[in-house]
């Protein structure tokens, strides 16, 4: 039997809606990289300080419940660590937050495209080889 190769990027989810967050993982799966699930920006940050240095990709939704939300989560990860590619899902409108999100984060509305996803993952996937 051959040996499985674990991969040593990680995609992190922040996703509070049980469900969602499930089939983002379910999809994410798909990928070379390693899934990581977290409900709040607070728990994706305690990974983060541990982790930085494997994470790829990270995919949050805007509304989290707790003080820290996902811009203000995404914002902070473009400044910590510039390498993670980042996508910020909305089942809303942005209006006037949209200025707050950082130029080279990608919005995504929900209900997301499972193939809009995957293309994000790829290419988080393909620039962390060169990481």
């Amino acid at each position: 039997m051959g040996q499985r190769i674990e991969p040593d990027r990680v995609a992190l989810i922040v996703e509070d809606d049980f469900e969602v967050r499930g089939l983002a993982a379910a999809l994410l799966e798909e990928t070379d990289l390693a899934v990581v699930e977290t409900a709040s920006a607070e728990e994706a940050m305690d990974y983060l300080r541990q982790h930085a240095a494997e994470v790829a990709f990270l995919f949050a939704d805007v509304r989290l419940p707790s003080l820290m939300d996902g811009l203000d989560l995404v914002r902070t990860v473009r400044h910590e660590w510039p390498w993670v590619r980042t996508v910020l899902t909305s089942g809303g409108p942005l209006n006037d937050r949209r200025g707050e999100v950082p130029r080279d984060v990608r919005i995504m509305p929900k209900p997301w495209r499972a193939l809009d996803v995957l293309m994000e993952a790829e290419k988080a996937a393909q620039s962390s080889r060169h990481h």
